[in-house]
């Protein structure tokens, strides 16, 4: 799978753009701010329904402009799809093969891309929150149910919780109202408990391998899932926290707490690793993602690496280029603010390698190397 064409109308700086790909790598070029990453978030869009940098999709429409469009034209099993992704104010319409979808959860997975940023040490960095949401982004691409369960748990969750601030505010208790919701509650739960725990055990070997050959096997890295629902009493326990949860007007317990911990050798990456460290645990992850879509739903996903050779050494980056000679990836796609840089790490690759200068927006040259 792989997109052949890009098409752009007032999509963040671009006021209208046509690019067609090379079908293997490539490469985006130009100074800070020109609109190289912007490209990237635009295939993200395609794939994700969404934006992987704004929170607000209205950000995502050119200043003084009221709607955006993205047209992507995909090669997938011998055929050519077209995704189109259109927002004017709030309305947001999403077609594949200009048919809109009724949910635009039904659209995740069937064109997988994998981004790597340098904002991706956040998930490392941060708090719980967003090594939850790192993890659930990549499970959703895989599994249609989890993404259901996943939606269905956010939105019981929010009812739960303006319940029991109802309650605390009246003083007063639904139980038969509160038990239908603590039943539904707990059964996502357990579903999206299962499948976090089984997803995790097959992505660590995975993960580890990419680690140990990124840095040359100098630290032994760890990935450990803890959730609450390990414990065979979590139920009852749950069911028992009603009192302090109508006490604090939210729900204490549950999968919206679960937690991912990062360590090597034995100690927590936020605190042991150095910023190449950091970088190498975040892109040993994503490597693991890629290559789990790829066996999971027989694809390869496309690779969208944005600035990722800032914080990495030389070691780091000449095995992530080995693998790309070694075409363990699809289509590729790179920005970098250096141009020779770039091609002096990729010339050396036999593939069919198209590189693009931007600038403010506008495409203003093209190279091939091959």
């Amino acid at each position: 799978m792989f997109i052949k064409k890009i098409n752009l109308i007032n999509f963040k700086n671009y006021a209208e753009t046509d690019i067609s790909f090379s079908s293997q790598i490539n490469i985006f070029t130009g100074p800070n701010g020109s609109g190289k990453t912007n490209l990237l978030d635009a295939i993200y869009c395609l794939s994700l329904t969404k934006s992987a940098f704004s929170s607000s999709e209205n950000n995502s429409i050119k200043h003084q402009e009221n709607f955006f469009s993205i047209l992507g034209h995909f090669s997938k099993e011998e055929k050519t799809h077209t995704v189109q992704y259109d927002l004017a104010g709030q309305k947001k319409t999403f077609r594949l093969d200009k048919t809109p979808y009724e949910k635009l959860s039904e659209h995740i997975g069937a064109f997988p891309v994998v981004l790597v940023t340098p904002y991706d040490t956040d998930v490392i960095r941060e708090g719980s929150e967003e090594r939850r949401k790192f993890f659930d982004a990549i499970i959703s691409q895989l599994d249609n149910l989890y993404l259901s369960e996943l939606i269905r748990y956010n939105h019981l969750l929010k009812q739960r919780n303006s319940l029991l601030k109802q309650f605390a505010e009246s003083n007063s208790m639904d139980k038969e109202l509160i038990d239908s919701y603590n039943h539904q509650l707990l059964r996502s739960g357990k579903i999206i408990y299962e499948k976090r725990k089984s997803f995790i055990e097959a992505l660590t070997p995975i993960f580890k391998k990419h680690y140990l050959n990124l840095s040359d096997k100098r630290e032994m890295p760890e990935l450990i899932y803890e959730s609450k629902l390990e414990d065979k009493e979590f139920e009852q326990k749950f069911i028992q926290n009603l009192k302090r949860d109508i006490l604090l007007q939210r729900t204490c317990l549950g999968v919206h707490k679960d937690e991912y911990n990062f360590t090597l050798d034995g100690h927590a990456v936020k605190g042991y690793g150095s910023q190449g460290q950091q970088k190498s645990f975040v892109i040993a992850l994503k490597l693991a993602h890629f290559d789990i879509i790829k066996e999971k739903r027989n694809i390869k996903p496309i690779l969208l690496l944005d600035d990722i050779f800032d914080k990495l050494d030389d070691i780091r980056i000449n095995k992530l280029m080995e693998m790309v000679a070694e075409e363990a990836f699809g289509q590729l796609f790179i920005t970098d603010a250096r141009p020779e840089h770039t091609e002096k790490i990729v010339g050396h690759i036999n593939a069919e390698i198209r590189i693009f200068k931007i600038e403010n927006g506008v495409v203003t040259a093209e190279k091939q190397l091959s």
